[in-house]
């Protein structure tokens, strides 16, 4: 008998049962059904098309939380104004596990200035024309830090008894002294309602506006959006990081991440993303080095479940 390197294709498959096999025609059927599928689950299984909520959005639906949320960045009183790095010098917001401190090593990369970027700047560029917003501004700017804080505090206290009125989205409080900031607050809530300052707080130098950092630091810095996210389920307490909105399936690969969030000791701290990231650091690097960690590289042959599936071929006929 010829060894195998010695006959021919013909010779060797010889007796072996064969049909006809059209390798493009199968091809084309997976890629029919895969269509088939993909568009199935896209008809009922899509993301929802969720209306994208702008600065403008917030200031129609909200005039009272934009204006009390504009306030406190001017007086430098929300989160954005303490964050920290990257945003600025701040460490309201600095998470670290003793040395171990990421965010402050890298330090303050993408500057934001709440009072400047949010409020003074767009109404620098808004005052063009308007002698009354431009008078407010230079009094408010010359204005020493005693009546600044004075006019802030007079006004955030009103702000808590405003009236909106809902056919006009404008916004009264009752008599005070409170300095120019009416006719700031005015003039922004303004500009923000007719769409102007979503374009200003994205405004970069360039061509194309993609950095959505600013208004994003704005809007968090209220109640709107956090309020939306809640409605949605899509806060850290409610596994919103794997959560869709509406009642559509979301991300749920990233259930790992999220249920660390849930429980000790990310659950309730200052420094739970920071937790979270070093647990599941771990645990990659401990399912990246399972073949070279005695006892874990050992289970395979301590649990054979894989003998379920799997069995050793008989040994070839010698003919």
């Amino acid at each position: 008998m010829k060894r195998p390197s010695e006959q021919t294709q013909e010779e060797y498959f010889r007796g072996v049962p064969m049909v006809p096999y059209d390798l493009v025609r199968e091809l084309a059927l997976a890629l029919v059904a895969i269509l088939v599928l993909v568009l199935a689950f896209a008809l009922f299984l899509s993301s929802p098309d969720a209306k994208p909520e702008t600065i403008q959005s917030w200031a129609k639906a909200d005039p009272a939380d934009f204006v009390t949320t504009a306030t406190g960045e001017l007086a430098g009183t929300t989160l954005s104004a303490g964050y920290g790095p990257p945003y600025n010098g701040g460490s309201a917001s600095v998470q670290s596990l003793g040395f171990l401190s990421p965010q402050t090593w890298l330090g303050v990369h993408q500057p934001v200035d709440p009072p400047n970027d949010f409020v003074l700047t767009p109404l620098k560029i808004h005052s063009a024309g308007d002698s009354d917003l431009s008078s407010a501004l230079s009094q408010y700017q010359a204005a020493d830090a005693k009546s600044r804080t004075a006019w802030l505090d007079a006004y955030t206290k009103a702000l808590g008894t405003a009236q909106v009125d809902q056919s006009t989205g404008s916004i009264t409080l009752d008599q005070g002294d409170y300095g120019p900031l009416p006719t700031m607050m005015d003039s922004l809530l303004n500009l923000a309602q007719a769409g102007g300052l979503d374009g200003l707080l994205l405004s970069q130098g360039g061509f194309y506006q993609t950095d959505y950092t600013r208004p994003l630091l704005f809007m968090g810095d209220g109640g709107y959006l956090s309020g939306l996210a809640a409605d949605q389920k899509l806060t850290g307490s409610q596994w919103g990081m794997m959560n869709e909105t509406g009642s559509y399936p979301g991300q749920t690969w990233l259930w790992l991440f999220t249920f660390w969030y849930q429980v000790p000791p990310a659950l309730g701290s200052a420094n739970a993303d920071l937790y979270v990231v070093l647990i599941m650091t771990v645990l990659s690097l401990g399912l990246m080095l399972i073949p070279f960690i005695p006892g874990l590289r050992d289970i395979p042959y301590l649990v054979p479940v894989h003998r379920l599936i799997w069995r050793t071929p008989p040994p070839a006929s010698a003919d």
